[in-house]
C-alpha cells in the first residue's frame, strides 16, 4: 500500500511539472515574388531537416523543434516584421537569408539578446566577433567568396594574372556591392583590371552591360547575382558566346534553375561554394525515409540533392549542431536564445561530425570563437554539365586570403564599433 501511495505521489509530481517548450527556430522564407526559384529550395531544405531529427531522433537532445516560417518576399521590410512578430515565440536564432534583412536585424537582434546567422551572406565584417556579439556567418563569407574566386584565377594561370581584364556583373544592392572592396584590394595586389557593372533589381535588362563586356573583352566575368538577374546574365554571356568556362558566379548565382533555361548554352558554367553538390549523402536516405516518404516533406520532396535544397538543409543542421552545444555547455535540454548564442560561438565541425551526421565531406571543417564569427573562409568551385544537369565539385575547399580580407573586416568593424559605441566583446 505505501508503495502504491508513493507510485502515485511521484506520479503526481510529474504530471504537474511544467512540460519541456520545443526549440523555436524562425524561418524567413520567400516562396513569393521574384526570388522564389531560390526561396524555396532553401526553405524546404531548412524544414525538412528539422523534421528529420523531430521523426527520427524525438528532436535536439530529446526536445522537439518547432519551425516558425514566416513569408518575406525577400523584402526587407516584410523581414523586419517577420523578426518582430515571432521573436517573442521563444526564436532560438533567426537565418535572415538576405543581406538587406540581416542589416536591419543586427541592432535589434544584438538588443533582444538573440543570435543572427547569415551564412554566406550579410555584413562580411560580422565575422569579427569581438564586434559584433551576436551574428555569425560561418563558415565563410562574401569577402571569401571574392578572394576565392581570384584564387581560382591565380590557380589556372599559373600564379600569376598580372594584366588581365576581370568584370563583375552585380546586383545593384547592398548584397551586390559586397565584394567590390576586396575585388578592388585584391587588383592592386595581383595587377588585374577590374570592372564593375550593377544590374538594377530584378535583373532582367542586362543588354547594356553585356555589350560593355562584348566591347571591353574582359578575361573573366564574375557575378553577384540572385533570381531571374542570374538566368538572364548566363543567356546574355551565351548570345554574346562569351566563353562559359571562364564565367564565375558566386554561391547565390549557381543553382539548377540558373542555368537550366538557357540549356546547352551554359556547359561550363561555374559557381562558388561552400559546400557540396548532389544527393549521395547518407543524409538524403534519412529525408527520404523519414520525411518524403512519410509524406512530412515542406514541398514536393523533389529538390534533393538541388544546390539551395542541400544548403537549406546545411543551414539547419549547423543550427541543430550549435542547439546541442549550448545544451551540452549550460547543461539543460531547454535553452534559451541567449545559451543558443553561446553553442554558437563554441561550435565545432570537424570531419568526424560530419560524417557521424551522414554528411562526409559535405562542408569544410571549422572551429567558432568569440574573435572569430566566421570560420576558416574556405572556398570550392563548382562547374555545370548541361549534358547531365548535374553540378560537379572541381575544387577542394581552399583557403582564401586572410590578409586582405582580415584587415578590410577590422577596418570595417572598427567604424561600426566606434558609430556604437561598442566595447570588447572578447575581454
Amino acid at each position: 500500500m505505501k508503495l502504491k501511495l508513493a507510485t502515485m505521489a511521484l506520479g503526481a509530481i510529474m504530471a504537474a511539472a511544467p512540460a519541456m517548450a520545443d526549440l523555436v527556430f524562425p524561418s524567413l522564407s520567400y516562396r513569393t515574388g521574384p526570388y522564389a526559384a531560390g526561396g524555396i529550395p532553401f526553405a524546404d531544405g531548412y524544414a525538412d531537416y528539422f523534421t528529420l531529427l523531430n521523426e527520427r531522433d524525438g528532436g535536439i537532445g530529446g526536445v522537439p523543434v518547432k519551425l516558425l516560417e514566416c513569408e518575406t518576399g525577400y523584402n526587407t521590410e516584410k523581414g523586419v516584421e517577420c523578426y518582430e512578430s515571432t521573436k517573442g515565440e521563444g526564436a532560438l536564432v533567426y537565418q535572415p537569408l538576405s543581406t538587406g534583412i540581416t542589416y536591419q536585424l543586427i541592432p535589434k537582434a544584438t538588443a533582444d539578446d538573440i543570435p543572427i546567422h547569415s551564412m554566406g551572406y550579410g555584413r562580411t565584417s560580422a565575422a569579427n566577433g569581438d564586434v559584433f556579439s551576436h551574428v555569425f556567418n560561418y563558415p565563410g563569407n562574401y569577402w571569401n567568396g571574392a578572394s576565392g574566386a581570384i584564387n581560382y584565377l591565380l590557380e589556372i594561370n599559373g600564379g600569376d594574372i598580372k594584366g588581365k581584364k576581370v568584370a563583375l556583373v552585380y546586383h545593384n544592392s547592398a548584397y551586390g556591392k559586397e565584394p567590390i572592396r576586396t575585388l578592388e584590394e585584391l587588383s592592386k595586389k595581383h595587377g588585374y583590371e577590374l570592372s564593375a557593372l550593377p544590374v538594377d533589381h530584378p535583373g532582367q535588362e542586362q543588354k547594356s552591360q553585356w555589350l560593355q563586356i562584348r566591347r571591353d573583352r574582359p578575361d573573366y566575368v564574375l557575378m553577384w547575382g540572385w533570381g531571374v538577374m542570374n538566368q538572364v546574365a548566363i543567356q546574355e554571356a551565351a548570345n554574346i558566346r562569351f566563353p562559359m568556362e571562364n564565367f564565375i558566379g558566386i554561391w547565390w548565382s549557381g543553382a539548377e534553375h540558373d542555368v537550366l533555361p538557357a540549356g546547352d548554352a551554359a556547359n561550363g558554367y561555374k559557381a562558388l561554394t561552400f559546400h557540396n553538390v548532389g544527393r549521395d549523402f547518407p543524409v538524403f536516405d534519412d529525408i527520404q525515409k523519414y520525411v518524403v516518404d512519410a509524406g512530412k516533406a515542406a514541398g514536393a520532396g523533389d529538390q534533393i540533392g538541388n544546390v539551395l535544397y542541400n544548403r537549406g538543409m546545411y543551414a539547419a543542421m549547423l543550427a541543430a549542431e550549435a542547439a546541442k552545444t549550448a545544451q551540452e555547455i549550460h547543461g539543460t535540454k531547454d535553452i534559451t536564445a541567449a545559451m543558443m548564442r553561446d553553442g554558437m560561438e563554441a561550435l565545432s565541425i570537424d570531419e568526424a561530425k560530419m560524417v557521424e551526421l551522414g554528411m562526409p565531406n559535405f562542408g569544410p571543417a571549422f572551429n567558432v570563437s568569440c574573435e572569430n564569427h566566421g570560420g576558416p573562409g574556405l572556398v570550392g568551385v563548382t562547374q555545370w554539365d548541361a549534358s547531365s544537369k548535374t553540378w560537379s565539385l572541381i575544387s577542394d575547399f581552399k583557403p582564401t586570403d586572410t590578409e586582405v580580407i582580415g584587415a578590410l573586416i577590422a577596418e570595417d568593424s572598427a567604424a561600426y564599433a566606434a558609430e556604437n559605441s561598442i566595447e570588447s566583446n572578447c575581454k
